[in-house]
């Protein structure tokens, strides 16, 4: 699953609590199925984070030489 994939049901999910339309039987699983998915985003954005500042420091390390 991408970050987009997982952005993109997660906005689902939310639109449907929002407008009533999970049933009260579904709705402890819809909103079991939102908190994995704002980890599995949070996990991939700091995944992203730690990436991009690697990069950064690469890119400092070689300016200063």
């Amino acid at each position: 699953m991408t970050y987009d994939e997982a952005l993109s049901e997660l906005k689902n999910i939310l639109q449907q609590l929002q407008e009533g339309k999970v049933p009260m039987e579904e709705m402890s699983l819809k909103v079991k199925r939102a908190a994995e998915l704002v980890q599995f985003c949070k996990e991939k954005l700091r995944g992203t984070e730690e990436e991009v500042e690697k990069l950064l420091r690469n890119i400092d390390l070689g300016e200063s030489e």
